[in-house]
């Protein structure tokens, strides 16, 4: 029964961390046919009511403003809105105050990661879309990259993992050598992921970490990561012939399409209707006519910027405050309470979750649009809260 167990959890959350909703074998979402079971059939044995409530109301609202008034697109909106309920079912239901449970989600999750990240290694020295096709059962678009259709999917796969791994060697005291051999390896995936976005917010996470956490220390740290960052550059970058890096796709971007620019633009048609488009009955199309910058359609790939052009600065900044506050609140308890050794593991999903968050400034994908990781990790952060898995004196001061 256990091994049964594990195998839907599996499924579950490899259906979710990579975006695979529907294809040619499941013509029933697959979130729905690993879940269901896990959800309702081996739920956790302690009854507990409902306790995601007030997230899935704010996020269903924020997803049908954004894409069923916003864009129309009234099917992604049913997907958004199965894939974060979905989500809350497992871990209310499911994980609920079974705290093994939650760790077991969490070790799945991120072994499912470094699958991914092995998978890029493979697809950057031998080429291997065939075999990630098979992964995803679906055509994949660009390589080199993981288990994703898209480079930017996997980015923030990438982001989510190397915080993680880093931020886990120093909450958990493990050697020196180790920090530093899990550092390098971090930036050798970050460097073939393609991915400048995740790049940047891998930096600016661990930065904040280790200068809170080792404090005047961390900057030597810092140092020691940027010392190591130029190694790489010279010694291996420059070496890599006919592999694809983060530095050779930076040689060859576009100028205009270069993610201040496109932001800019984003701004200045955010200031032309500053109630937000769906107020003016516009949509992108409507506001991007004749602008160069976004002649081919795009956007400005910034998912809090887009968001707040379309529902204005009142209603969308009042719904993303709504829906991270709590975890934002959680967060900064974590910071508070670093050092303290029952805290390890959750300090390491806060960060990762930062990560992800953050480069969601330089892309479409966030929690509203079902992004597998950052819904995972946003429910696995409340969830200890929600259960009071965490030790008395945690959640009290948590709460205050």
């Amino acid at each position: 029964m256990r091994l049964i167990v594990i195998v839907f959890m599996i499924m579950y959350l490899y259906a979710l961390s990579f975006g695979i909703f529907m294809t040619t074998i499941f013509r029933i979402p697959a979130p729905i046919i690993f879940c269901f079971p896990l959800a309702f059939v081996f739920k956790n044995k302690n009854e507990t009511p409902f306790a995601y409530t007030r997230e899935l109301i704010l996020i269903t609202v924020a997803i049908f403003l954004y894409y069923g008034i916003g864009l129309s697109e009234f099917k992604t909106f049913t997907k958004n809105v199965f894939c974060v309920m979905i989500c809350a079912f497992y871990f209310n239901y499911f994980v609920g105050t079974n705290k093994s449970r939650w760790n077991t989600s969490v070790l799945i999750f991120y072994i499912l990661l470094c699958g991914s990240a092995i998978m890029l290694v493979f697809d950057s020295f031998y080429g291997v879309p065939d075999i990630r096709s098979m992964f995803m059962n679906e055509p994949v678009m660009q390589s080199p990259s993981g288990i994703a259709i898209y480079q930017f999917n996997f980015g923030y796969q990438i982001a989510a993992l190397t915080t993680f791994l880093f931020i886990y060697t120093c909450a958990f005291n493990k050697p020196f050598l180790v920090k530093v051999g899990v550092l390098a390896i971090c930036l050798s995936l970050l460097l073939l992921g393609m991915q400048r976005s995740a790049f940047v917010v891998f930096l600016f996470s661990i930065s904040i970490f280790l200068l809170i956490y080792y404090r005047f220390k961390g900057l030597i740290f810092i140092s020691i990561v940027a010392l190591l960052c130029g190694v790489y550059y010279f010694y291996v970058v420059e070496n890599l012939d006919g592999v694809s890096n983060i530095i050779v796709k930076n040689q060859h971007n576009n100028p205009s399409h270069n993610r201040t620019s496109l932001s800019a633009e984003n701004l200045n048609i955010f200031l032309n209707h500053p109630f937000g488009l769906i107020f003016y009955g516009k949509d992108w199309g409507d506001v991007i006519y004749r602008n160069y910058v976004f002649a081919e359609g795009m956007t400005s790939h910034n998912a809090y910027l887009m968001f707040i052009t379309y529902l204005g600065p009142f209603l969308g900044l009042g719904l993303l405050l709504s829906i991270y506050r709590k975890i934002t609140a959680i967060f900064l308890e974590m910071v508070r309470m670093i050092k303290e050794p029952r805290n390890a593991l959750l300090v390491c999903l806060c960060f990762s979750f930062l990560s992800i968050s953050l480069n969601a400034l330089f892309h479409n994908a966030w929690l509203i649009e079902a992004n597998g990781p950052t819904i995972f990790l946003f429910f696995c952060i409340l969830h200890p809260y929600k259960f009071k898995m965490l030790d008395p004196v945690t959640i009290e001061s948590s709460t205050h």
